[in-house]
């Protein structure tokens, strides 16, 4: 009996025994369930983790398809983009050129780890050719990138990875110069892939409107004779080649500093204009002429210089440009004027000539017979007096008779003079008046033009930044008037 319970205790101690050991063995299943396989214990550099992931070697299987485990599931890519520097901006060839920050995080379904058997390291760096990246390009791009590509990735173990690139990104933009140099440019880059469509890849935006704005503001370090106001993102699904494919547009608002422009060229026109106003009260002759043609070159020189400035393919006449042309139109209405001025005032110079040299002939024809008489007189001997006194009293009285009839053709002559003369200042009167009624009506014509000219340039200007205002809040109350 006594045998009998020492057997049934030790096969009961031995149930016990078996029971608890199964127990372990289900309990560490379920640990290695929960865990990645062949995962290491207690590893505590990156090259384990490499070793782990497999990427000590070349691994085409991530880099050869997109890393899915089913095909059908989508790669989840999200985008942001900063802006470092705005480098240029032509509007000649209508190129936009900066320096933009670049960050990409996507989902990798292929790379994992468990952090806490790797001493709690979430994050490894790995060369960019050693896994899939997505073929993410820039719609508006015109030349390849010259900044070298980054050349890492960070990998983290939830399976995620992220890029940085800095880029160098000259693109198309289309620019509206009406307004310039006060005007307001918007420029997009759109981010798309090459090859993949909206199902499988899935392209968003990291961050807001808002955000992205700060983010570049914080960061912009140099913006030339650009100032940044605003970056809006959207996210749109556009068709491409017969598929739909996720694209993320970023919108560029930058205003142009226009004090440069101001003091090299809106200023020394406007001193021209006020040169030529000046030159109004210079009397009329050959010198004001010639002032006013070298003014009128000067301002010929300008818009030459203009012309090296604004694209040739504007579909509108910019401001700057009828700024240009209304100055120039008004300088020679006013050439021309001081052109017929000289001329009617010369009508009055071409008579006096005239009359002087027809008076200096009527004394020259008058004075003859006085003379010839005097010389008689004078020529005659006293035997010829006593002989004839009779008719020499006779030809002094008729000698006398007709010098008296000369002096009263003289004094004719004298009185026609002066009413010629009074006559003759008629056209330097008429030119006189036509000279200042053109003076008031130019100067008054020249201030009516430029205060159009720059008011529009100032509300347009208010009017634009208000917008930008508005959409940087995310509100777009204003929209864009289409080129005409």
């Amino acid at each position: 009996m006594a045998l009998a319970f020492i057997c049934f205790l030790l096969f009961l101690a031995g149930g016990i025994t078996f029971s608890v050991e199964l127990q372990d063995n289900l309990d560490k299943q379920w640990t290695s369930s929960q865990s990645y396989p062949n995962e290491p214990e207690h590893s505590c550099s990156y090259w384990d983790v490499l070793q782990y992931l497999n990427l000590t070697k070349n691994n085409d299987m991530y880099t050869m398809t997109r890393p899915v485990k089913n095909s059908k599931n989508g790669t989840q890519v999200e985008i942001e983009m900063r802006i470092y520097t705005i480098l240029d901006v032509r509007e000649a060839d209508q190129t936009f050129i900066l320096y933009v920050w670049l960050f990409m995080d996507w989902k990798n379904e292929y790379i994992g780890w468990n952090e806490n058997y790797f001493c709690g390291i979430t994050e490894v760096a790995v060369p960019r050719e050693a896994l899939w990246m997505p073929d993410i390009t820039i719609e508006e791009m015109t030349e390849k990138d010259k900044a070298p590509p980054s050349p890492f990735l960070s990998v983290f173990s939830d399976g995620w990875v992220k890029y940085r690139d800095d880029k160098i990104v000259m693109s198309t933009c289309k620019m509206h110069i009406f307004y310039f140099p006060f005007d307001i440019q918007r420029c997009s880059l759109s981010f798309k892939s090459i090859l993949y469509n909206d199902e499988q890849l899935n392209i968003n935006i990291n961050g807001n409107s808002t955000d992205i704005t700060k983010k570049s503001l914080d960061t912009i370090r140099m913006q030339y004779e650009w100032k940044l106001l605003n970056i809006t993102a959207e996210n749109i699904t556009g068709d491409y080649f017969g598929s739909n494919q996720d694209v993320i547009v970023y919108t560029i608002t930058m205003e142009r500093k226009s004090a440069l422009y101001i003091v090299n060229f809106l200023l020394p026109v406007l001193f021209f204009l006020c040169l030529d106003f000046a030159s109004l009260l210079m009397s009329n002759s050959g010198e004001k002429i010639s002032f006013k043609i070298t003014v009128l070159l000067a301002v010929t020189v300008m818009q030459l210089i203009l012309n090296e400035i604004l694209p040739f393919t504007s579909s509108r006449i910019p401001l700057i440009v009828i700024y240009c042309i209304g100055i120039f139109a008004m300088m020679l209405l006013s050439l021309l004027e001081s052109i017929l001025v000289n001329y009617v005032m010369e009508i009055d110079s071409s008579s006096k000539e005239d009359m002087t040299e027809n008076d200096s002939k009527l004394k020259i024809k008058n004075a003859s017979p006085i003379a010839s008489a005097y010389n008689e007189m004078t020529d005659e001997t006293p035997s010829t007096y006593n002989e004839g006194s009779s008719r020499q009293l006779t030809e002094l009285f008729l000698a006398v008779e007709k010098v008296s009839d000369e002096l009263g053709e003289m004094k004719k002559t004298f009185l026609g003079k002066k009413s010629e003369e009074k006559k003759s200042g008629y056209w330097t009167e008429v030119a006189k008046k036509i000279d200042k009624i053109f003076s008031i009506v130019y100067v008054l014509g020249a201030l009516v033009f430029l205060s159009v000219i720059f008011l529009k340039w100032v509300v347009k200007s208010f009017k634009m930044k208000q917008r930008g205002t508005f959409e940087q809040h995310g509100q777009r109350f204003f929209k864009e008037p289409p080129p005409s």
